[in-house]
């Protein structure tokens, strides 16, 4: 039986090749933030470098079907708090921290979709 982890991992993998493809360079995957007692922690699935130098923070989402309103409704407004959280703790390493952007690939099935900036931080 296949896991919900190996699906996870795989979305990501064929996640990062297209965006590789598409000019993307990785800089970090799997990124974590500790959560603390009242605070749940957050992870970034991929960190990569768009080609004018934007740092983009990627969320892979990955079903099998459309149903339910398909990978990317999957994105909810408190999974989104959590992946700003944890960007915001990555940038802290940049005394200047570049232009940043939230996106999201959505994968159903053998269909990907990439929305650019997705969401923002705000």
């Amino acid at each position: 039986m296949v896991t919900t982890k190996a699906v996870g991992d795989g979305g990501e993998d064929r996640a990062l090749a297209y965006l590789l493809r598409a000019g993307l360079k990785l800089v970090e995957r799997n990124y974590r933030v500790a959560g603390g007692p009242r605070v749940r922690g957050g992870e970034i699935d991929l960190v990569l470098r768009d080609r004018d130098g934007t740092l983009v923070f990627v969320e892979v989402r990955t079903r099998a079907t459309r149903s339910h309103g398909g990978a990317a409704a999957t994105v909810s407004g408190v999974k989104q708090q959590r992946i700003v959280r944890a960007a915001r703790h990555y940038l802290m390493r940049f005394a200047s921290p570049p232009p940043c952007r939230f996106d999201v690939v959505a994968i159903e099935g053998e269909h990907i979709a990439w929305l650019r900036a997705a969401f923002d931080a705000s």
